[in-house]
This record gives C-alpha cells, structure tokens and sequence, in this order.
C-alpha cells in the first residue's frame, strides 16, 4: 500500500539519480503566485494542486523552501502558527505551469487564539474536503511522535478522497535526522500502519523520512511529486 523510503539512514549519501536530478529542478522552478483567506479568493483554473498540511510546528513552509532550493519563498517563522492564509506556488515552466503547491495554514497550536484557529482550520478543512483541483496532499509528521490524535482527524477528512482515488497522499516522516536506523524504520512502519486504516490497496499513498536540516529524504520526496504530475 505505501512505497518504502530509499534513503539511507545513518550511512553516506547517495548521488542524486537522474530521476532525483530532474524533479528537483522542476521544485526549483516554483515561485509565488497568490495568498487567498477564502476559497472564493483562489483563481479558477485547471492545474493540479498538491497541499502542504500538518501540525503548525511540522514545518510545511520549511519543506516547501527545502524543495525548492530557495531560503524565503515560503514564510517559514520561528513562531509556530505564523501561515494564516492559503499561499499558492507554481511550478514548471513560466509560461507553461504545470502545477501548484499549497502552504495551507497549520493545526493544533495552543498559543493562537482560539477565533483565529477554528477559522483556519475552516478554511483549511473546506479545501481539503471541496477544492476541485486538489490532486496531492503531503502530510507533515513530526517521526518522534507519529501519528497524533489532531493528524488522525485530519486523515479521517481525507478518507473519502483517498478512497475513491481522487486525491494522492505522501506523508513526510519530519526531523527524522534525530533518529537512528532503527527508530526510523519502526516510525515508518507505525505510519504504514496508521495509513492502512485509510486504504489497504491504493498505491498512491507513501510514506518517507524527511529532515529539512540535513537533506534526508530530500531526493524521494522531490521524485514522488514530480511523478504525480508526470507519471511518465
């Protein structure tokens, strides 16, 4: 049901494969096209969108600026909770995209005010559940803590969708830097499980330790989007 990770953990890094070399140059071509508070504010239009979700210290923006080899394209604050809208990215060529990625605001956060929380987390939610164009989510997990009950939720938002095929998930296993070979494979293989509970048979659901410090995971997780626009 998931795809394993490739990366090596613990040992030196691999070379980039041809496969890794061009989906991060097509990562590298994003740039910032809008930021929208409501659905109604996002433009019409037929490009596959793929969103950045997770808990609002999980470190979507970061991943974002990682991929795209570019330090401030993504707000990425020290302050949890700072991503208060959608944020909207293309990529591909400038005069040709062929895709957008989506910062959305982040859940769980005790120190936003409450108002303000249950109002992004709305918005967040509406998209997830409604926007036509979204065709990927990448799920941000802190590997230290898996799965908790707030990311559980969310997956339980995006059953249906996954279910019927509609929506591609890749979930990124964070700061998996701070875990050794074993940890990692034991995280991995509690998210698979988590993930099962949602699909038994779909193969467009991975899972892969990721870390924005040292570039873990970096290569498999630039592949898996890349081939979601370009499965060929």
């Amino acid at each position: 049901m998931t795809t394993p990770f490739r990366t090596p953990v613990g040992g030196p890094p691999e070379l980039p494969s041809a496969a890794e070399k061009a989906a991060l140059a097509w990562t590298h071509s994003a740039r910032f096209l809008t930021t929208a508070s409501r659905l109604d504010q996002l433009p019409a239009g037929e490009l596959p969108e793929i969103a950045f979700v997770g808990r609002s210290n999980a470190g979507k923006s970061t991943a974002i600026n990682r991929l795209a080899q570019q330090k401030r394209l993504a707000f990425a604050s020290r302050t949890p909770g700072r991503t208060q809208h959608i944020n909207l990215f293309e990529v591909g060529p400038k005069d040709a995209p062929d895709a957008l990625l989506a910062d959305l605001p982040g859940y769980g956060y005790a120190a936003v005010e409450r108002a303000a929380k249950l109002r992004w987390q709305e918005v967040m939610a509406e998209y997830l559940e409604l926007r036509r164009n979204l065709f990927g989510v990448v799920l941000m997990i802190d590997s230290r803590l898996g799965f908790t009950d707030l990311d559980r939720r969310l997956l339980a938002l995006l059953a249906p969708r996954l279910a019927g095929g509609q929506v591609k998930l890749l979930t990124l296993l964070t700061k998996a830097d701070k875990l050794n070979r074993s940890e990692t494979q034991t995280a991995v293989r509690a998210a698979q499980d988590v993930l099962g509970e949602v699909s038994t048979e779909s193969s467009d659901i991975g899972v892969t330790p990721f870390s924005a410090l040292s570039r873990l995971g970096l290569g498999d997780a630039a592949v898996a989007l890349h081939q979601w626009i370009h499965p060929s």
